[in-house]
């Protein structure tokens, strides 16, 4: 396999508009009158539609209102109306920030006992898959309905298609993460990744099991076909995603080494401001949301490509 602050605007029932594009209260991001404000799609058959994930702030907390990031939107909105093979790409944002695990009242990650129920994510994956019978059911191909998400929404990517690879045509997961910032909390550069995360369970024995659970299931699937990206300076996972090699069908791309890719300084921008990734207290978790990551689009293009065959 190849290695190749946050802005929360809140989801209203109104529509909103954020660079060059509009997100419908249907919940698609457009740039044109391809979509009516409902699920009707025009000329289904034709249509790729990207799921798109948002991350989380609580692990297993329902929480309202969060699931528009400006800086994230603006790289979706570029996928927008891209063609391929005839075929035009539509990206939907899908708010389940709603959703709460059954062990919710919890510390988020931060607990001792082994988790019990449904976790929050698994709860997500199976409102994905009753959008993905929505759009199947309305004439789009189930070959062309392409999961996303970023941080906790890039890991529920990786388990919706390990557990369900026939329900759709890929995953893209953008910097996998859902469990604070390991990689910077408990020195992972330092000491390693196994010192890193035997400190993890010991203190939060219950939220490591459930990580390693999840991570688990993913790596006992003969094929998961996703396209990942990672960072290394990812305070939350970033050194800690080399277990992303060892799933049979992922394609990992290390996005860059430091804060530019291709040579370029990426920066993030809102409606109204803008910032340097360097300087942001998540900057490399927010690789993916810089500008320059729109660098990857011709890549993201190729694998959509594959998967729609």
């Amino acid at each position: 396999m190849k290695k190749i602050l946050l802005i929360l605007i809140f989801f209203t029932v109104s529509n909103k508009v954020y660079a060059n594009g509009k997100i419908l209260k249907s919940g698609f991001i457009t740039k044109s009158a391809s979509v009516e404000e409902g699920m009707d799609v025009k000329d289904p058959k034709n249509k790729i539609i990207i799921i798109y994930n948002h991350g989380q702030n609580k692990n297993d907390k329902a929480i309202k209102n969060e699931c528009i990031w400006v800086n994230q939107i603006k790289n979706q909105v570029s996928l927008v109306d891209v063609g391929i093979n005839g075929k035009k790409i539509m990206v939907y944002n899908f708010c389940t920030n709603y959703l709460a695990g059954d062990m919710s009242p919890k510390k988020y990650w931060k607990f001792k006992e082994p988790y019990e129920g449904i976790h929050k994510l698994d709860k997500r994956i199976k409102k994905n898959l009753e959008l993905v019978d929505k759009f199947v059911k309305i004439g789009v191909p189930r070959k062309q309905i392409i999961i996303s998400g970023h941080s906790c929404g890039g890991l529920l990517t990786l388990m919706l298609l390990a557990a369900h690879p026939d329900k759709v045509g890929g995953g893209i997961s953008y910097m996998q993460a859902c469990y604070g910032k390991l990689s910077s909390k408990y020195k992972v550069k330092k000491v390693g990744s196994e010192k890193a995360l035997a400190k993890f369970a010991k203190k939060y024995p219950g939220g490591a099991e459930l990580r390693q659970r999840q991570i688990d299931n993913i790596k006992k699937i003969n094929s998961v076909p996703v396209l990942a990206f990672t960072h290394p300076k990812d305070k939350y996972e970033g050194l800690l995603s080399d277990w992303l090699e060892e799933v049979q069908g992922v394609k990992r791309i290390v996005i860059s080494e430091d804060f530019k890719i291709n040579g370029k300084n990426c920066v993030i921008k809102g409606n109204d401001w803008e910032q340097k990734v360097s300087e942001r207290k998540n900057g490399g978790h927010e690789m993916s949301q810089g500008l320059c990551f729109q660098y990857y689009n011709p890549v993201i293009l190729e694998y959509i490509a594959s998967r729609i065959q």
